[in-house]
């Protein structure tokens, strides 16, 4: 029996582990979002995309990367989707390279996710007084004391506010963060960008090693900057600038994922992002009654009562077996 019980034991630890697994999994789920999309080799068949947009100087490099902006001076270019970003929750991972032959080099790239689509401007190659959220890689120092450049910064734009372009978006700031070693980075740069509706937006950044990412800025509905609302059509987009100071500004691949809470969802998207089900109450009901500690107990019953079967089934046989030889 002492055999028994400390195969009760492995086997319910094993359970209570696999079942906190579980749980941890089913906290947030993705979908990844084609018409959000980039990689190699960016364009279809007939030389065109069929979900973004191109325009101004930039170029595509089928096998390598889309240079927004080249290492040349007064350049300027962009990408946008074609339909909106319509995800409740989302992530964006961008995997960019910024190189140049100077020691001196600028201005920088954005990534946008505005109202405003395929508008060619001043800031970072985008229109001005935009609607939605900017995210600026800059990497020339105009003015601002004390900061080290590159720079990478979030605004969050009105339609009204102009970018505060003399003091490299001081009065604008959101959220940012100096990233010494961005410009040349010797491992793949990346920055991902996590939304959650009313919740959060944060920034993380790979430029120092290979897998290992840092927060830039975490920015919370608690902290007195939210909660921060994304305009009802948003379309994502990428852009670049260059002055008399120039740099290479390359979008290597963009993976965007609609991020929802198979356990929490309120039917539909909702406020958790999730997708559309026909019952998503049942659903939900049937997640939580799997992942539970009813199911954990159930299946400690059914093994006990499968090993006690077994038991008595064979200490009968042994009687049995003993009976017929002393017959014999």
């Amino acid at each position: 029996m002492l055999g028994l019980s400390t195969s009760l034991l492995c086997l319910a630890t094993w359970l209570g582990l696999s079942n906190a697994a579980a749980d941890k999994n089913a906290e947030m789920k993705s979908i990844p979002l084609r018409t959000h999309s980039l990689s190699p080799p960016y364009l279809d068949s007939d030389m065109a995309s069929r979900w973004w947009d191109f325009g101004g100087d930039t170029i595509v490099r089928a096998d390598q990367y889309i240079r927004l902006a080249a290492d040349i001076p007064s350049q300027s270019g962009w990408i946008f989707s074609k339909i909106p970003l319509t995800a409740t929750n989302w992530e964006i991972e961008v995997e960019f390279s910024i190189s140049g032959r100077g020691n001196l080099h600028g201005d920088g790239f954005a990534l946008w996710v505005t109202k405003e689509r395929a508008q060619p401007g001043p800031v970072f190659g985008h229109a001005d007084k935009f609607e939605g959220l900017g995210v600026f890689f800059d990497t020339y120092k105009n003015n601002r004391p004390g900061v080290v450049f590159p720079y990478v910064m979030a605004m969050m734009g009105d339609g009204n506010t102009a970018y505060d372009s003399a003091n490299d978006g001081k009065a604008n700031e959101l959220g940012g963060c100096s990233a010494r070693g961005l410009r040349g980075a010797t491992v793949p740069s990346k920055a991902r960008l996590t939304y959650f509706q009313d919740k959060s937006l944060e920034l993380q950044l790979q430029y120092k090693s290979t897998d290992s990412w840092t927060e830039c800025f975490k920015i919370t509905a608690d902290d007195g900057k939210g909660p921060i609302k994304m305009p009802n059509t948003a379309y994502l987009g990428f852009s670049a600038h260059t002055g008399e100071l120039s740099d290479n500004f390359d979008i290597v691949s963009v993976d965007t994922k609609n991020l929802y809470s198979p356990v929490a969802g309120q039917g539909g998207r909702g406020s958790q992002g999730g997708p559309p089900t026909r019952n998503n109450n049942q659903f939900r009901s049937s997640t939580k009654e799997s992942g539970g500690w009813g199911w954990f107990f159930f299946k400690i019953i059914a093994f006990v009562l499968l090993v006690g079967g077994a038991y008595f089934g064979y200490n009968a046989y042994r009687t049995k077996q003993r009976r017929e030889y002393r017959g014999f």
